[in-house]
């Protein structure tokens, strides 16, 4: 299967979309670390690549504010148990957020903490699915691949959204 990319401007810097021949795969950071999200190949860019351009249309959406959320077919690769992680996120509703804690008990491993913030942090589909959503127990910004400034501006922004 063939991987496209389409570079995105985002007011959170440039996105990396990556999609398959079906799927949107990944949306990688500009200082995504190596080995993060793994891809089967190095993708070519395909600025038509119709499920680019749809992820395209929707992020402009977000951040015009008048799109909460997202409705595009995902393929994070990934173990069972973090693509069990990443499909919870889209449960976290628009201008809140979530623990950990929470996350766990929320897919029924209330225990597996550690392994829930270590899933996130592997999270292909930043944004889309929203690891932004996920703080610290003590409601404090916790690790994030796009920065905790990004972070915090995500939040703002949804949370100015929100209340409208």
């Amino acid at each position: 299967m063939t991987l496209s990319t389409l570079t995105y401007d985002s007011p959170v810097g440039p996105l990396g979309l990556v999609a398959d021949d079906e799927a949107l795969v990944a949306v990688l950071w500009p200082t995504e670390a190596d080995g993060r999200v793994r891809l089967s190949e190095e993708p070519t860019t395909d600025a038509d690549h119709p499920v680019l351009t749809m992820t395209a249309a929707q992020l402009d959406e977000y951040f015009a504010g008048t799109r909460r959320t997202f409705d595009l077919p995902l393929a994070p690769s990934g173990t069972e148990f973090q693509r069990q992680v990443w499909w919870s996120l889209a449960e976290i509703p628009f201008g809140e957020t979530s623990t950990y804690g929470k996350q766990a008990a929320a897919i029924g491993r209330p225990a597996a903490v550690r392994a829930v913030g270590a899933a996130n942090g592997r999270n292909p589909l930043s944004i889309v699915l929203p690891c932004h959503r996920i703080v610290g127990a003590d409601g404090k910004l916790t690790g994030f691949a796009g920065g905790l400034d990004t972070k915090r501006w995500l939040l703002d922004h949804e949370a100015s959204i929100a209340t409208d």
